[in-house]
């Protein structure tokens, strides 16, 4: 390594790490951010979309957000395992169906799950974000959060000082944090299962039209030509959400208007009364005369409501009312109407229901409804694949996941990300899923397991929020939780049988994601827990400066730290090994901020540490900044900052050192070479280190190893810098 080297370097390894650390301030060193983030959101603030703006982004959601949902009808009813079905079952079936989608469609996601976001992200780790932002729990239990959902930050600020009695709870019991470190892992797993499964069904149940006009088409084709179509889709996604739902929304608006028309010309010709299973008395009358048989059908039922979840994982890439307005005047008439006009055709037609899609579609409009439907079964993948992206990337910046590569793919919204490895990674398992198990049952399944079990964590991570943030009183709390949890507690007991035939597949993809995360989670906290053992305060810096044997030597280092109450234990590895320190030393942090760009004079925050050359800088950014940290121009930006600050100070009776001596200093050490510290984590391995440990730390190091830094932004090149080996004991 040249040391000499002139050029600066990027660090984008620690991009992540600040990411994570969004609202760490430098409390010992007295950094100025207590009113930069709050400035920055409030110029992003004053871009509100208005009402056309809205009806814009509503049009835009039905290529992204609903498609998994509004496409549900291609597989709910072949999914099911009905033997001899009469008029009071298929009745009993249409009223679960719309009390399902009115109770979990509208009123828990569009009414009520839409609030809980966090700083506008929505989705099971949102919740689990939200409620670590607002009690002393978590990864985020030593942060101040500087920005809160809307809904949260006029709690706080009304009463702040005051905890309710279960956030309390969850402080003090580590069992309890656990336990709902557990669940939101769960729940973003499942939710990654579904990104793979939903594709999967939508698809195939799509292309299957083809075998009813064509009975010499086999399977095997079928299936092949849903992997194809599956891979374009795939490949379609690094164009970015608008630009997919631009011209996926005409083909949802069409699947939106379509099928509803054909569910009201079956509901005239075959059963104009179907309406009258409205009433919940046919649920119970389904119920009392299938006992056992009319439970497990649920485990097909539940299907009805698939994609529901994404309305509210996919938040980030829209915003609520765009969402409830799309949801509330298109998505849902258009369901209930469909269902209502299968249900008719299936009345008169019992034994269609393996087909119970396709037989209902008339004649004269067949083919241009499958080519409808094809499409929408692709749009229908779009979905989950988004809302995938979106958990994947709150997993990465909240430190739960590794740094896998996520890239912002608007200027304009924080949320649209995409993650080429991801991608990639859910390509390959969807298309193995329609390989290796093609029957459209086993599937089914699978994606009763995933749909229902993601649904039920989000109802218990919503009451969470409920009581703990919005303070909710406790009989509207009871009403939402016994609701809501019974019936999806229902719907999962009835999919846990299905685990043998083909239920297992998502329990195995969440079992292997969970892994992953558990294991880098061990990791960093092992990591961090030495980082602030370690950690060495200024008293201690200056003690070091004192030794006779460690020399100042000429020249401008950059020292890339993120601990909050003191500097980074590389620092004692490097004077150590080096025996020197740069004349001109500046500890920089680069500071993750979640609004779109951070205006030039607040980009640089520096601070004189009170040693003689020493200082601190942090660098704030935005996601839509385009920031480049190479060459001399980003050098250049930090001396003119720490020239200004300097000049300003030099009324401070603690600065002894005359000013143009001081900035002179600068300008000479910039001139003499620059280089950039990282530091570079291994575990050390002892004798006493017990077996889990050495395995998990093994696991941790793999996975730092292999998974490069996320570069959402800087897209600039890995570093090239001097690294310090970092041990730390197991």
């Amino acid at each position: 390594m040249d040391l000499q080297s002139g050029a600066a370097v990027a660090l984008p390894e620690l991009l992540i790490d600040s990411a994570s650390d969004t609202s760490h301030h430098l409390d010992c060193l007295h950094f100025p951010l207590h009113n930069t983030t709050d400035s920055v959101m409030l110029q992003s603030s004053d871009n509100k979309t208005g009402r056309w703006s809205n009806l814009l982004l509503a049009y835009k959601t039905l290529g992204v957000v609903f498609g998994g949902l509004v496409t549900s009808p291609l597989y709910v009813y072949p999914s099911m395992h009905l033997n001899s079905p009469t008029e009071e079952d298929y009745l009993g079936i249409y009223s679960i169906m719309f009390w399902t989608l009115t109770l979990i469609g509208v009123v828990k996601y569009a009414c009520i799950a839409l609030k809980a976001d966090d700083q506008g992200e929505g989705g099971t780790f949102a919740l689990y974000s939200l409620l670590c932002r607002n009690m002393n729990i978590g990864i985020l239990s030593s942060k101040s959060s500087d920005v809160n959902s809307s809904q949260s930050r006029c709690v706080l600020n009304e009463d702040n000082r005051q905890k309710s009695r279960l956030g309390k709870v969850f402080e003090t019991s580590m069992v309890a944090r656990r336990a709902l470190l557990f669940i939101a892992m769960l729940g973003t797993c499942m939710l990654i299962g579904d990104g793979i499964l939903t594709p999967a069904i939508s698809v195939l149940s799509a292309m299957d039209g083809l075998r009813a006009p064509f009975p010499s088409i086999s399977k095997s084709l079928v299936e092949a030509l849903s992997a194809v179509v599956l891979f374009i889709l795939f490949l379609l996604q690094k164009f970015g959400t608008s630009r997919v739902s631009f011209l996926f929304s005409p083909i949802m608006g069409a699947w939106t208007l379509s099928t509803p028309l054909v569910g009201i010309y079956s509901i005239i010709h075959h059963y104009p009364s179907i309406f009258k299973a409205l009433s919940p008395y046919y649920i119970f009358h389904f119920f009392w005369r299938n006992g056992k048989e009319g439970w497990l059908m649920l485990g097909g039922t539940i299907l009805c409501i698939t994609g529901s979840e994404a309305l509210f994982a996919d938040l980030g890439h829209f915003n609520r009312s765009s969402i409830q307005i799309a949801f509330l005047f298109t998505i849902y008439p258009s369901l209930i109407l469909t269902y209502a006009g299968q249900t008719a055709y299936l009345i008169k037609n019992p034994n269609d229901h393996m087909d119970g899609f396709y037989k209902f579609i008339p004649k004269t409009i067949y083919w241009p409804i499958f080519i409808i439907a094809t499409l929408a079964a692709v749009v229908a993948s779009q979905s989950l694949i988004s809302a995938t992206f979106s958990v994947i990337k709150q997993s990465v910046v909240l430190d739960y996941f590794p740094r896998v590569k996520v890239v912002h793919t608007s200027s304009n919204k924080e949320g649209e990300v995409y993650s080429p490895e991801v991608n990639y990674i859910l390509m390959v398992f969807c298309i193995a899923v329609i390989l290796i198990f093609g029957d459209g049952q086993d599937i089914g399944n699978a994606f009763g397991v995933v749909v229902s079990l993601v649904m039920l964590i989000t109802t218990i991570l919503l009451t969470l929020v409920m009581i703990i943030i919005w303070r909710t009183p406790s009989l509207l709390v009871a009403l939402y939780f016994i609701i809501f949890f019974m019936m999806e507690g229902v719907y999962v007991s009835a999919v846990l049988t299905k685990i043998p035939e083909g239920g297992w597949i998502p329990f195995a993809i969440s079992f292997i994601l969970a892994f992953i995360m558990f294991g880098w989670y061990y990791g960093r906290q092992r990591k961090i827990q030495y980082e602030l053992t370690h950690k060495i305060d200024l008293g201690r810096l200056g003690m070091l400066l004192s030794d006779p044997s460690v020399q100042r030597v000429p020249g401008l280092c950059f020292f890339y730290t993120k601990i909050q109450n003191g500097l980074t234990p590389i620092l004692g590895h490097y004077t150590k090994n080096m025996r020197s320190l740069h004349k001109v030393t500046i500890f920089t942090t680069l500071r993750y901020l979640l609004v779109p760009k951070v205006s030039p004079h607040e980009r640089i925050v520096v601070k004189k540490l009170g040693l003689r050359g020493v200082y601190a800088c942090v660098i704030q950014y935005g996601y839509a900044d385009s920031l480049n940290l190479e060459g001399d121009n980003f050098v250049s930006q930090v001396l003119d900052s720490l020239q200004e600050h300097i000049e300003n100070c030099s009324s401070l009776p603690s600065d002894h050192m005359p000013v143009q001596e001081e900035i002179s200093e600068l300008s000479e050490a910039k001139t003499a070479g620059v280089i950039h510290v990282r530091g570079k984590a291994r575990f050390h391995i002892g004798k006493s280190t017990s077996f889990f440990d050495r395995f998990m730390l093994a696991f941790y190091e793999v996975l730092h190893k292999n998974c490069r830094p996320a570069l959402p932004v800087l897209g600039v090149p890995l570093p090239q810098c001097l690294e310090v080996g970092m041990f730390y004991e197991a």
